[in-house]
């Protein structure tokens, strides 16, 4: 008992500090904004290069220029939203640096097969990197609020999920990824996400009630399969957890993949209910 309590403690308090680094990152100012989402994005790329690493046969200073682009690409986007969305920010990019460098450096790996190390490499770049590059748009397209709404209902969409499907769980959502994972949970933390973001609505008027709803439950559906995307990606590697750099949180992957689908797919819904 008194080592469960330890280990609840643990994961309480590293998620207590994780949350208040991520609003208060997103509430200071744009330059605390992009110093802490680009080293979470660059902390998630190194995490994800190191769990593919021996899959690629590369030359391991490759997860040091495979990281260097993923900082280059959140860079990249923040020049061209802080510059009004100009799309001349995007010619002159840094991260035009990092797409010529990477496919021209596989040139004298001399490895057997060249397109695994490709292919792995912009796997991150996508999977991993592009998402925090995105939150750029959240937070300048859209405002601050918008990016710590979507935090938000993934942590509620979660909390929902985990007390509903611990209580009266019993139907598998995803069995063969996730054998935890419930339909019960899945319906209580959406139901959880909505009426926080009724409650959202009534506060704040950048956007109207059932737009609120809307992003709620994208955030929370997309974010539900991001999570089930990364438990493919560690099942495929016959890893638990993608790190053990958090206490009791395992890595920054499993704190992160909620939002790697959740992101883009706020952006699309919110270009749609904006232009309707």
């Amino acid at each position: 008992m008194a080592l469960s309590l330890k280990t609840v403690a643990i994961r309480a308090v590293t998620g207590a500090v994780f949350i208040s680094v991520i609003i208060g990152a997103i509430l200071w100012n744009q330059y605390s904004f992009a110093l802490i989402f680009c080293a979470f994005s660059a902390l998630a790329s190194a995490e994800f290069y190191r769990l593919v690493e021996d899959l690629t046969h590369t030359p391991r200073g490759t997860r040091f220029i495979d990281v260097s682009g993923s900082i280059l690409l959140f860079l990249t986007l923040y020049i061209y939203a802080v510059q009004d969305f100009d799309i001349s920010a995007i010619i002159t990019a840094p991260y035009l640096i990092y797409f010529l460098v990477r496919f021209i450096m596989q040139l004298y790996d001399k490895v057997e097969r060249p397109l695994e190390g490709w292919a792995y490499s912009f796997l991150g770049q996508i999977y991993v990197a592009l998402p925090f590059a995105l939150c750029n748009i959240l937070y300048f397209r859209f405002s601050p609020l918008i990016l710590l709404s979507l935090f938000a209902f993934i942590w509620i969409n979660d909390t929902g999920a985990y007390l509903v499907g611990c209580t009266i769980g019993k139907h598998r959502l995803f069995e063969r990824i996730s054998p935890k994972k419930s339909w019960e949970g899945f319906w209580g933390g959406l139901i959880l996400a909505a009426g926080a973001a009724f409650v959202a609505s009534r506060f704040f008027d950048i956007l109207n009630t059932w737009q609120w709803i809307g992003l709620a439950l994208t955030c929370s559906i997309f974010g539900t399969w991001g999570d089930l995307c990364e438990s493919l990606i560690k099942r495929s590697l016959n890893v638990k957890d993608s790190g053990n750099i958090l206490p009791g949180h395992g890595g920054w992957l499993d704190r992160f993949d909620s939002v790697l689908l959740a992101a883009p797919a706020a952006i699309l819904y919110l270009f749609i209910v904006m232009t309707l």
